[in-house]
């Protein structure tokens, strides 16, 4: 049977973290921030990863269009006073973004959001974010490779601020995509436009068979007992199901689900 695993890579970040948990855990000292799970090129619309920080991320933006990517995040741990940038306290020009990366005063422009686990936000193609330190999430997006980093705390790396003022929405975020998820029960997270996502908890009923259909998407179990095509696939692994008919969740385990979608499916 050929397995249904996405292969996982391991992203070194100057933010990440030495000790992660223990189903990522290893004993070579590299700062990991991310965990990656690789799609097959066939199925390669959403990526799914971890995120583990020890350092606030940069302050970045994503296209819009082609090469746009739209993403979300469920946390899972946050330590004490952790906490997301996401938009801008107020509407904010241009001008005054680009002053702000030159100063370092766009930390204080952002509207920092203070998480613990199960607090759930979209992040649409434009928004201006950075995670900060002591979280650790699950993230699906669009599998874009297009970051535009406006700000990052001094360290060396590249800036794209031109590129990023061209995209960037000014804006607060929309309270409406922030929200709490209940420790149990079925949860419907993104419905589009360009993927759907949902936290369910056993089996997940006809309603979302119907959602679903026979098309491909992602498991990603947050409790044991899963298994797609009858094979076991562990919380902090991520695999590839044909169709939801293929993936098996039982009662008191819960899952996430992630399938791309057509604009206005």
């Amino acid at each position: 049977m050929t397995t249904c695993l996405l292969p996982t890579r391991r992203v070194e970040k100057p933010w990440g973290r030495e000790v992660l948990p223990p189903a990522f855990a290893t004993d070579d000292g590299a700062r990991v921030g991310e965990i990656w799970f690789e799609p097959p090129a066939a199925h390669g619309e959403l990526l799914a990863k971890y995120i583990f920080t020890s350092e606030n991320l940069s302050v970045q933006v994503h296209p819009p269009g082609a090469q746009g990517k739209d993403e979300c995040w469920l946390v899972l741990d946050a330590e004490p006073g952790a906490v997301l940038g996401i938009g801008f306290t107020s509407p904010v020009s241009a001008e005054a973004m680009r002053q702000g990366a030159l100063d370092g005063s766009i930390e204080q422009m952002l509207a920092w959001h203070p998480v613990s686990a199960g607090d759930f936000v979209y992040i649409p193609a434009g928004t201006v974010h950075a995670i900060g330190a002591g979280i650790s999430l699950v993230e699906v997006q669009q599998n874009r490779d297009c970051t535009y980093r406006f700000y990052d705390y001094g360290r060396p790396r590249e800036l794209h601020l031109d590129e990023a003022l061209e995209v960037a929405r000014g804006m607060p975020h929309d309270p409406a995509l922030r929200t709490r998820v209940p420790q149990r029960g079925h949860v419907p997270l993104v419905r589009g436009p360009f993927f759907r996502l949902d936290r369910v908890d056993g089996s997940p009923g006809a309603a979302l068979d119907a959602s679903y259909g026979s098309a491909a998407l992602l498991v990603l179990p947050m409790d044991e007992g899963v298994r797609v095509n009858g094979e076991p696939v562990g919380s902090g692994q991520c695999a590839l199901a044909s169709s939801l008919a293929a993936v098996e969740i039982p009662a008191g385990t819960r899952c996430l689900l992630a399938q791309p979608c057509q604009p206005g499916a």
